[in-house]
């Protein structure tokens, strides 16, 4: 298996995987208050946030900054807790998507640092890093838009039911915000 196909679906396992409960609230509290007509906007958010996990990864791959992965597993939580309050406060209408990519990437930078010790070891036997962080971030975005595409769809459903898309999306914020509260009590780095 070349070096691309490997690493495009390590990207993909990264986010479809039970393991993977963190990224999903994020990307879900992130993608909730948008409806299915403004999947544009929210492409680019989920692609600020891949942005931002990719510096995290490339800086990291070249041994230019390490984390302390105690505070990195704690920090990614508080990302999600972020995100389901901006969720639950949001209104579809009324989305501000300048400042929503900027936190996108920053948070994207947290989320990369929960990985990057991991890629770190397994790229430094590679001398070429562009073909695998290329697949892998292009794995993991593939991912992202897979769970873009599935909340859109649930909230466009159970609008067309009579639910209110408000529901919906406070719903999916409290849920972030709940499971991120959670975690970050059990990561909190003693």
């Amino acid at each position: 298996m070349n070096d691309f196909t490997f690493y495009f679906k390590m990207g993909w396992s990264h986010i479809i995987s039970k393991d993977a409960l963190d990224h999903l609230l994020f990307i879900a509290a992130l993608s909730a208050p948008f409806t299915i007509r403004q999947w544009r906007p929210l492409l680019l958010l989920v692609t600020s946030f891949t942005i931002g996990h990719s510096i995290t990864l490339v800086l990291s791959s070249t041994d230019v900054i390490r984390f302390d992965t105690s505070w990195t597993e704690f920090l990614i939580p508080v990302t999600i807790v972020i995100a389901g309050l901006i969720a639950y406060q949001a209104s579809p209408k009324q989305n501000n998507y300048s400042y929503r990519a900027l936190l996108a990437v920053f948070f994207g930078l947290i989320h990369g640092m929960g990985f990057a010790g991991s890629i770190r070891f397994m790229l430094a036997s590679s001398q070429k890093i562009a073909v695998p962080l290329l697949g892998f971030n292009l794995g993991l975005e593939a991912g992202q838009v897979l769970v873009l595409m599935v909340i859109l769809l649930m909230a466009a459903g159970l609008t067309k039911m009579g639910i209110r898309a408000s529901y919906f999306t406070k719903g999916i914020a409290f849920l972030a915000i709940i499971a991120g509260l959670a975690m970050c009590i059990s990561r909190y780095p003693l």
